[in-house]
């Protein structure tokens, strides 16, 4: 309890100097931020919290100040600096292969490429690939944004601005908006519509960039350059050939698209563009790919179906988050009688005990639990089901308390953890 509190008194103390010294021009408003994907009231809600001694979030604050200042030193990042050209010859152009396609053991030169379902090919995120350096830069822009908002310390802004204008505007680095080139398979195809998962990571940036508004470092012609970038590769998502056949996917691909091409349309202020997609969504996502008792038929036929069916439910949670903005409501779309997003929750949500073995296939070493941590904090908040705290309860303190969602979806007063 004394450590509780010593811990609390330094950070409030160092969100106070902030202010004083005229850095925290984010504290300095009380306005909750008009955030996409992230619930711009629960943010302020957890900012305000932060002054009580004794709030639930404060040691997820500490974790994010910890990450925040590892990424004062990440990179820039750039598509510019992989060693392969593009097919294209434009070093702009974003590359990536498949990650489950492995050289053919029955060719001498392993082509065309062979696919194993789940098994990951080392060689995929590496040699010639954007993928993880986008990731990379996603990642500290994100906690970077996170932690200037949770503290004012500009030196956050200052930093994330960088990477940003790195891989968006600045002409040097920039990578083109189009992802003609993701997700190839050596000896098949150059790229394709799978490709597109691999910017799910961007909608990440756009909150990212609201939450930098304001700082000293990122100015309103970065901001909208910055729009304008993501109307662009919005405009490649909806009339591309790779986008269309992207968009015609039933499984976790079709979600993320339409998640993507929602967030990114709000971004840019396409209001008619994002509503339309959520009011498909209802029909052509949820209905079709949530069973009455919460199974999600196409990702249990992966061999990564745990991870799938979580990965799945994520975006179809963030499709219900965006529909917030036009009215559209995911959230009780239901099906035999129950919101279909919650009982695709309750189907997953029991697995976060290890000692329950999930009865279809999961190739994973470990099974990916903790990306089950966001969706029952957000799945409380909407359907109110003390069941999703018991599951909480199954995961160390240390991660429960800690973990970054404690930030992004605080529980209410009455539940909140100590």
């Amino acid at each position: 309890m004394k450590r509780s509190l010593a811990l609390g008194l330094v950070l409030s103390l160092m969100l106070t100097l902030d202010v004083c010294h005229g850095e925290g021009r984010g504290l300095a408003s009380a306005r909750p931020p008009e955030t996409i994907r992230l619930d711009g009231k629960l943010l302020a809600q957890t900012r305000a919290s932060l002054a009580d001694d004794d709030a639930a979030p404060r040691a997820a604050l500490a974790r994010l100040i910890r990450d925040a200042d590892a990424a004062l030193k990440a990179g820039p990042f750039s598509v510019t600096d992989n060693a392969v050209l593009p097919p294209s010859g434009d070093k702009h152009d974003y590359m990536s292969f498949g990650p489950y396609w492995w050289p053919n053991p029955e060719t001498p030169d392993g082509l065309p490429y062979v696919r194993r379902d789940g098994l990951g090919n080392p060689e995929s995120g590496n040699k010639g690939s954007d993928r993880s350096r986008m990731g990379d830069m996603v990642q500290a822009a994100d906690t970077l944004a996170l932690a200037y908002y949770f503290t004012g310390k500009e030196k956050y802004a200052t930093r994330a601005a960088i990477l940003l204008r790195a891989w968006f505007l600045d002409p040097e680095t920039r990578m083109n908006p189009h992802l003609q080139f993701g997700q190839a398979i050596p000896g098949r195809v150059e790229g394709r519509g799978y490709g597109i998962i691999d910017t799910v990571c961007l909608v990440k940036v756009v909150d990212a960039a609201i939450l930098l508004e304001g700082s000293k470092s990122w100015s309103n012609e970065d901001h909208a350059a910055l729009k304008n970038w993501f109307g662009d590769y919005l405009h490649w998502l909806q009339t591309s050939q790779h986008g269309i056949d992207e968009s015609r996917t039933r499984n976790n691909h079709g979600t993320w698209y339409d998640a993507q091409v929602a967030c990114f349309a709000l971004f840019v202020g396409d209001r008619e563009t994002a509503k339309g997609t959520i009011e498909s969504a209802r029909k052509n996502r949820v209905l079709r790919q949530i069973s009455p008792d919460g199974r999600q038929e196409h990702e249990l036929v992966r061999t990564k179906s745990f991870g799938y069916s979580l990965a799945n439910l994520d975006g179809m949670f963030c499709l219900a988050r965006l529909g917030e903005h036009v009215d559209v409501d995911l959230w009780r779309v239901e099906v035999e009688g129950k919101p279909a997003l919650q009982a695709a929750l309750d189907y997953v949500a029991p697995y976060a005990d290890l000692e329950k073995t999930w009865p279809h296939e999961e190739i994973s070493k470990s099974r990916p639990i903790d990306r089950l941590l966001p969706l029952l904090r957000c799945g409380f908040r909407v359907y109110k089901k003390p069941e999703y705290l018991a599951m909480l309860g199954k995961f160390t303190e240390n991660k429960r308390l800690k973990d970054r969602s404690a930030l992004l979806y605080p529980l209410p007063i009455d539940t909140a953890e100590r």
